[in-house]
This record gives C-alpha cells, sequence and structure tokens, in this order.
C-alpha cells in the first residue's frame, strides 16, 4: 500500500468518481491513477469503487471505510508538512477560510489586510459557501478554517470557538411606511413580505424562530445568500430586508433606510474553528487572534484539547464576547 495511492482514492472520491479529471488536478495520466486503483483494491481484496465497464459509478459500503480512514491518514502527512514547514519558516506557508458571503465580504477584509501586511509571504485562499459545504470542506482538509454562524451540529468534528454576538437591521425604501417607524413590532414586519437569507444562512434560524414564537407566519416573497443581492431586491420593492447590521453601508446603501431590528431578534454568535487534531502554525493562532482578539493561543490550545462541545461551552462560558 503506497500513500500516492491513498491519495489517488481520495481525490477520485472528491471529484465526483471522475478520473480523468483527477488526473489534471493531480498533474498525471487517468491510466496511471486506474492502475494505481485496482492495484490497491486487489492488495486490499475488495473494490473501493463499483463499476460499469471502465467508469466508476460508486463508491462501496468497503470503499466509504477505506476512504475515511485514508482521509485521517492524508490529513496526518500534511500536519507533518505543516510541523515541518513551522521549524523551516514560519513567515511562510498558506492559509484557506470557509466562510459566508456576509462574513467575507464585511467581517473579514479589515483582518485579511492586516493579517497579509504582517505576513506577505503567506497564501491566503477564501472559499465561500453554505454552512454545510463549509462544514464538509473544513472536516475533509480542503480548508484550515470554518467561519459560521449557522447550522453549529454540522460541525461536530470541528473544534468551534466564539467569536462575536450581531444581530440584525429591517431595510426599506426611505419611501415605505415602516420607515418612520424606529421601533416597528414583529406584528409590523410580518404584515409586509421579507427579502431575507435562505434558511441556514447568516442567523436565519433566529429570525424563523421570533416568528414562530409568537405564532407568526410571515410571507417570505424572496430569499438569497448574499446581502448585497437582498439589498438589491428591496430597491425593486419585492419586499421589506432583514440583513445582518454588519452587512449595511452608510454611504452605498444611503438610498435605504435601516432599522435595528435586535428588539426583535435574539443575537447569533458566530464562530471559528478547525478539525480536531489539526497542527496550528504561528501565523494562524494569529489569524484567529485577529478575526477574535480574546481567541489568544492559550486559549485556542484549551479548546483543541477538548473533547466535546460540553466542553467548549464550558471553557467559553465566561468570556465576554464583543458585538460586531
Amino acid at each position: 500500500m503506497k500513500l500516492q495511492q491513498l491519495r489517488y482514492i481520495w481525490e477520485v472520491a472528491h471529484h465526483d468518481l471522475n478520473v480523468s479529471a483527477t488526473a489534471q488536478v493531480l498533474y498525471t495520466s487517468q491510466p496511471g491513477i486506474s492502475k494505481q486503483i485496482r492495484l490497491l483494491e486487489d492488495e486490499l481484496g475488495v473494490e473501493i469503487f463499483a463499476r460499469s465497464g471502465k467508469h466508476l459509478t460508486r463508491i462501496t459500503p468497503a470503499g466509504e471505510a477505506i476512504l475515511q480512514v485514508a482521509g485521517e491518514i492524508l490529513r496526518k502527512v500534511e500536519s507533518i508538512k505543516q510541523v515541518a514547514q513551522e521549524f523551516s519558516d514560519e513567515t511562510k506557508g498558506s492559509l484557506s477560510i470557509a466562510t459566508t458571503h456576509t462574513q467575507a465580504r464585511y467581517a473579514l477584509p479589515p483582518v485579511i489586510e492586516s493579517f497579509m501586511q504582517k505576513y506577505p509571504e503567506v497564501s491566503l485562499h477564501m472559499n465561500q459557501g453554505t454552512p454545510m459545504q463549509i462544514s464538509e470542506m473544513a472536516a475533509n482538509g480542503t480548508t484550515d478554517f470554518a467561519i459560521a454562524t449557522e447550522a453549529m451540529e454540522l460541525f461536530s468534528d470541528l473544534i468551534m470557538m466564539p467569536c462575536y454576538r450581531w444581530n440584525r437591521s429591517i431595510l426599506v425604501p426611505r419611501n415605505h411606511p415602516l420607515a418612520q417607524n424606529p421601533r416597528p413590532s414583529l406584528e409590523q414586519v410580518a404584515a409586509y413580505p421579507l427579502v431575507t437569507y435562505v434558511f441556514g444562512f447568516t442567523g436565519r434560524s433566529k429570525l424563523d424562530e421570533a416568528f414562530k414564537t409568537r405564532g407568526l407566519t410571515p410571507r417570505v416573497a424572496f430569499t438569497a445568500a448574499d446581502s448585497d443581492v437582498i439589498k438589491t431586491y428591496v430597491r425593486l420593492g419585492i419586499g421589506i430586508g432583514i440583513v445582518a447590521s454588519m452587512a449595511i453601508d452608510p454611504e452605498a446603501d444611503s438610498d435605504l433606510v435601516a432599522i435595528d431590528a435586535s428588539h426583535l431578534f435574539a443575537a447569533s454568535v458566530t464562530q471559528i474553528g478547525f478539525r480536531k487534531g489539526t497542527f496550528l502554525r504561528g501565523y494562524m493562532y494569529d489569524f484567529i487572534q485577529a478575526f477574535a482578539p480574546h481567541l489568544t493561543r492559550d486559549l485556542v490550545e484549551k479548546a483543541s484539547h477538548c473533547h466535546n462541545r460540553q466542553e467548549l461551552e464550558a471553557l467559553f462560558a465566561d468570556v465576554h464576547l464583543p458585538e460586531h
């Protein structure tokens, strides 16, 4: 069994069983990958992939179990490389982040700007997606950090740490009836069509919970994952917008009226996390603390040794989170 064979089956599985596409990504030949997979299957005595002719059709049950272990081995290999690089040159390397549009567009720019000034030789990669996609990217090693607010149950394989609290604002055109009401009730908000986030994005569950608790069923006219798209459709008169307050730009959005909605909805908490067992390089600790100053290296190291979410919650129970 060779490490290269494990990498081949892992990459094929994560390229929709497309051997040709995998070969292009790995800069090798399609026949070479197919041969190595066959050799590995022969050695193990089981099929990792089911086939129809020359085409791979699905991952077998044995293959699923083998791929899970292969992923763990490949992540350990990557950690060994990280350890070596940390001792050879602590200022060079790469850092990849998976997050939502709102975090990437509004919360992260100043953090990334200062980080890149401090570490100009660290290559930084941003990946945007749904909470499910973010969780998968961090869990399978595609990214180093996950930054998310919603669907924390998806992140059971990650060490997730609280960064800051935030709430929402209602956005309406200047001629809208609510524009003159600085403190509308939930009933008044529910009287209009809503333009807001797709379920599972940027605190949407807190919004849904608030209406449900009051026995209200608002009409959601339009949903999007992108705060700027929501604003566009508010301007078109599709409905009133509900967005993260951090996503409001006083200059760019001066044609809209922003109404603080923190009296209507419970605050949400954005968290940052990484895979259990990940070796964090020095600049990774610095990035975490730049994003959330209370997450010192000592606190992050304590978090990395927690065995479950209950221990994590206990560790951060007395930590005061800033408002964003």
